[in-house]
């Protein structure tokens, strides 16, 4: 498992003046402090942490082409998806769960489940007494669930009649079922709920759980998202949306390029993010290893459009975080964006970040990246993914790199990252994460306190 760093103060900043920003009145949280003691992940670079984060920051895709039959005659022909079954290197989800376990659940309850189990086992939290469980939640969101059982369970309705369907159908299919699971393998017995945001889903899961802790519903949460969605629906749903890159199906690797000029659409990813929340007095009580610190969250709606963002949704969301975490523009090192290799969305959001930190001309530049360069857009998970990956970066002082950035539609006031990562300080971060709908979800996560 990586390393938490050494944990560095980091204390909310007095207002400032000159670059300071007023954000309006936003209400404070609770004093409760929430920090970060567990983190897992299933993606298509890796089924857990370790291996996902080294090819994240070796500059490696988890993409590649598709070359299961049931997609042929689709426009894309890339995806980041996860191989499954008994070979070596696929995911087998019998042989990590169990055959009784893994056959109650679908894949993407199954990624949720690994991720979750590691999260739990990095955080070396088990709840046993009655206290301890009741004080453990579970926040876990997807954007579609199920997907793949209900199209199979549709076409078994059609060809071998509604008695064929498997009782274990409607349990699969349930987005909340994955929390479900999870609640009754790790015996938390807390608030247990699950987000749908669409492509926000993952990051509100982790605002919810976060707001449960400072408000003091519990002292643990076990939260993220999860995602199983390369299927032939789903990126048959996205192509007709002209949404999916379907230009560079004889280069995947180069397919899902953020902030490029040359971005034609996303590519589709799959995989789950699972991240240990805990009231900072409880973790040190027990003595646990602290990532960092969850300062803030910002939710908004755009009340615009059903998937073009507007911006100025986005960069409420992110002032949001900022005001409830006591943070000025000038504190954030690094802002893990949204950048899901869009032509409008990407721009929008390099213009918003631009604007919110000062606009052109101005002295503070973050680090501005995006990770779908390697994972592709796991819809739900996203958000998860990324904050994870958000926190590791502000753990051991190192931004991973934009992939397929080669000429970016917008420099000026941003510090983008191509080829190597970057080892610098990171002290405070943001992660973005916008949804279908309107929705926004935006991360403040520093330092780990002393």
């Amino acid at each position: 498992m990586a390393g938490a760093s050494p944990r560095v103060s980091h204390p909310p900043k007095a207002a400032a003046t000159g670059d300071s920003k007023d954000f309006g009145d936003v209400p404070k949280a609770p004093t409760r402090r929430v920090v970060i003691t567990g983190l897992g992940m299933v993606t298509p670079l890796g089924y857990d942490v370790d291996s996902t984060w080294e090819a994240i920051l070796a500059g490696k895709t988890g993409i590649k082409g598709i070359k299961d039959p049931r997609f042929e005659g689709l426009p894309a022909q890339v995806a980041a998806y996860i191989e499954k079954g008994s070979e070596e290197g696929a995911f087998d989800g019998n042989a990590i769960l169990g055959k009784k376990k893994a056959q109650q659940m679908a894949p993407f309850i199954q990624y949720a489940m690994v991720a979750a189990n590691e999260a739990m086992n990095d955080a070396n939290w088990h709840p046993e007494s009655e206290e301890d469980a009741t004080r453990t939640g579970v926040s876990m969101g997807s954007g579609i669930g199920g997907i793949e059982d209900i199209t199979e369970a549709q076409t078994t309705k059609e060809t071998k009649g509604a008695k064929k369907i498997s009782p274990r159908f409607i349990p699969k299919m349930l987005i909340n079922l994955a929390g479900g699971f999870i609640s009754m393998e790790h015996n938390a017995k807390g608030p247990n709920t699950a987000a749908v945001t669409a492509c926000a889903t993952g990051a509100h899961a982790i605002g919810d759980a976060f707001r449960f802790i400072k408000y003091g519903d519990a002292d643990v949460m076990i939260t993220g998202g999860t995602e199983s969605c390369v299927e032939p629906l789903s990126m048959a749903g996205f192509s007709q949306m002209r949404a999916l890159c379907a230009d560079r199906n004889d280069e995947p690797e180069k397919a899902s390029r953020p902030f490029d000029e040359a971005r034609s659409g996303f590519v589709m990813g799959e995989g789950a993010g699972v991240l240990v929340l805990e009231e900072l007095e409880h973790a040190k009580a027990r003595g646990a290893k602290i990532y960092g610190e969850i300062r803030g969250v910002g939710y908004t709606g755009d009340a615009y459009h059903v998937s073009a963002p507007s911006g100025e949704g986005g960069r409420r969301a992110m002032e949001a975080a900022l005001k409830q975490a006591g943070l000025d523009v000038s504190d954030v090192d690094y802002v893990n964006a949204h950048g899901t290799s869009t032509p409008v969305g990407d721009k929008m959001e390099l213009e918003t970040i631009q604007g919110l930190f000062g606009g052109p001309g101005n002295t503070i530049v973050p680090v501005v990246t995006s990770t779908k360069g390697a994972t592709g857009h796991m819809l739900g998970a996203a958000g998860a993914v990324e904050a994870v990956l958000t926190t590791l970066a502000v753990a051991q002082d190192v931004i991973p790199p934009t992939l397929n950035l080669e000429n970016p539609v917008l420099s000026e006031g941003i510090k983008h990252v191509i080829g190597d990562c970057l080892k610098t300080p990171v002290n405070a971060a943001l992660s973005n994460s916008f949804g279908f709908g309107g929705t926004n979800a935006c991360i403040a996560i520093t330092k780990a306190p002393p």
